[in-house]
């Protein structure tokens, strides 16, 4: 579909969940109508039911929040209380269906109600839910009402980069309150798929496969059938009855040879098999999804971080995920694809998502185009009882959200002791550390999981230092050895708290550079500054290549891939211009 935001005309027709794809569904982006309800009024006046004016002021482009340009809004001030509201109605072709509501994200707690019934209520800014709404529908148009509660001023609230001030400075940005990932529905029989868990091992050349089947009945007479395909062409095929809502299946594939890395999943070569899942009744295929995979391993083998049982060097790009115009949602999907390009094409091979859960569609494009995801939580400042219960369920979320994205290759739940800020003596905020650090072990066994990402780690599979030294001669000594290494204090923080200490992980630098150059209208901040663009690439081979000299370094994380709002240490500028010749950055990136 198309939709129309100041003068810009942005299509959005692409389906927003490409790892689980259904053939039919309908968009429900695009004109809502919008109010504020800063008195906080609106549950008492029955806003879910009756017409007020104070919804039939204005409208808003959804799926972008009210802060940013393109919800031809742009009203950066605080208003915690938003409501939306819109009419639909459903095909005809899909009478006897089940009727889903998706939603990708809204921020923060969100409250759902079909033609004046409450139809779901959420609880977390970036991960999606959904509501079998058919019992509340009508004949004809069906209204659906929307209200979003955000917390501007909590710093306890998962928030990543979103000030709790009303002006954005320093590392902090303009929050986004509402809406702001793609609205959909999606009919689906009585007895459906509602989520595929896919686990390569490249050992066993086989694909584990759990199944969840919603409306499942044991009387039922049910097979899946799974087909799997690479490049159009049968590589495997399997049926078998479905006993159980939950099920594990592994399907061999045996069509390449490891040793030439055949069709394993690489950024050098991001092979995808296409897989299709059929739940059939008799002869009838009651339902369908296609989804894809990628056969590859991420492991520490003898202190070695390893992508396919080989040594990998990590070049990855800090991203933040914003954008001028959208603010934590993409003009397109073509800007989404656009930022994997210019990754790529600066000589990175991944990028660590900064303090945000990304549009499914960025993963994709990681996915099909090569680009390594280090999937980071939008953390909270401060700690609290309330923020450990928001954050944990938050983040088993995002695990299952993201689960079969080969791209991703390291979880990372806590950045820089954000939430646990006094994680050096307080023995809760350590405990919590490490709940969410054995959490995601118990959720996923395939990926490596960072303790606390910078500093001050305790059990952890990789050591991450954030180090913004400027100096060559000062990081080239500093990382000389493992024992420097570990011992330094950049920002003045410990590498170890709580009595732990190097095991011998891998060591990578995961924030380091923050260059300032100012090539925009932007006032701006960073790290360090450069005059000129000479200036500025000297500054960036001074702190790049002591990371490939070092004997000890695994692998590093450039801050940043674009200025944001005010910070100004982008390789490129907000609207994804280069500050140098991306193949002069690419010869410093890659140390050719």
């Amino acid at each position: 579909m198309l939709i129309e935001a100041g003068n810009t005309l942005i299509s959005r027709p692409e389906y927003p969940r490409p790892e689980f794809r259904r053939k039919e569904w309908l968009s429900l982006n695009g004109a809502w109508d919008f109010g504020f309800d800063d008195e906080r009024a609106g549950e008492e006046e029955q806003w879910y039911i009756k017409d007020t004016p104070a919804l039939s002021a204005r409208t808003i482009q959804v799926p972008f929040a009210f802060q940013s340009r393109l919800s031809g809004i742009e009203d950066p001030a605080f208003h915690d209380v938003v409501w939306y509201r819109r009419s639909f109605e459903v095909p005809e072709a899909w009478s006897g269906k089940r009727i889903i509501l998706h939603f990708g994200a809204v921020d923060y707690l969100a409250k759902v109600w079909v033609n004046g019934q409450l139809a779901v209520m959420h609880e977390g800014g970036h991960t999606p839910f959904q509501a079998d709404i058919t019992p509340l529908l009508v004949q004809g148009s069906n209204r659906i009402v929307l209200r979003a509660e955000d917390f501007s001023r909590d710093e306890t609230l998962p928030r990543g980069k979103q000030y709790w001030l009303e002006q954005s400075a320093s590392i902090f940005y303009t929050r986004t309150t509402g809406i702001w990932q793609s609205v959909w529905l999606e009919p689906v029989p009585e007895v459906h798929m509602r989520k595929i868990m896919m686990t390569p091992d490249i050992d066993r050349n086989e694909i584990r496969i759990r199944t969840f089947v919603d409306g499942f009945k044991p009387a039922a007479a049910l097979k899946l059938r799974i087909k799997v395909t690479y490049g159009g062409e049968w590589i495997a095929e399997d049926q078998y009855h479905v006993g159980h809502a939950e099920q594990l299946r592994t399907i061999g594939l045996g069509d390449f040879a490891e040793h030439g890395l055949g069709r394993l999943w690489s950024p050098e070569h991001p092979n995808l098999y296409d897989i299709v899942y059929q739940l059939v009744r008799g002869e009838e295929v009651i339902d369908e999804v296609a989804a894809y995979f990628g056969m590859r391993k991420v492991s520490v083998e003898d202190g070695r971080l390893c992508l396919n049982n080989r040594p990998y060097y990590q070049r990855l790009i800090l991203d933040q995920g914003y954008f001028p115009d959208g603010i934590l949602t993409a003009p397109s999907d073509e800007a989404l694809k656009r930022d994997v390009e210019l990754a790529k094409e600066m000589g990175f091979n991944g990028v660590r998502k900064h303090q945000k859960t990304e549009d499914p569609r960025f993963l994709y494009w990681c996915d099909k185009m090569g680009l390594l995801v280090w999937s980071e939580a939008a953390n909270a400042y401060e700690y609290s009882e309330a923020y450990v219960r928001r954050f944990t369920k938050e983040w088993q979320e995002i695990i299952e959200r993201d689960y079969n994205h080969p791209s991703i290759v390291t979880w990372v739940p806590l950045n820089e002791s954000w939430g646990i800020p006094n994680v050096q003596i307080d023995k809760r905020q350590q405990q919590h550390g490490l709940a969410m650090y054995h959490l995601t072990k118990s959720l996923d066994e395939m990926r490596p999981v960072v303790y606390n990402d910078g500093w001050e780690h305790m059990t952890t599979d990789l050591i991450t230092i954030h180090d913004y030294e400027s100096r060559q001669e000062v990081l080239e000594q500093r990382y000389a050895t493992v024992e420097s290494a570990v011992n330094s204090m950049p920002a003045n923080r410990k590498i170890f708290v709580g009595g732990a200490s190097y095991q011998g992980q891998p060591i990578l630098i995961s924030e380091f550079g923050g260059i300032a150059f100012k090539k925009s209208e932007w006032e701006g901040w960073g790290y360090s500054g450069a005059e000129n663009e000479e200036d500025f690439l000297i500054r960036l081979k001074a702190v790049v290549d002591p990371m490939f000299s070092s004997p000890v370094i695994q692998g590093y994380c450039y801050t940043q891939l674009t200025d944001v709002e005010q910070e100004i240490n982008g390789l490129l500028t907000y609207d994804r211009k280069p500050k140098a010749p991306l193949a002069e950055i690419r010869k410093i990136m890659t140390g050719k």
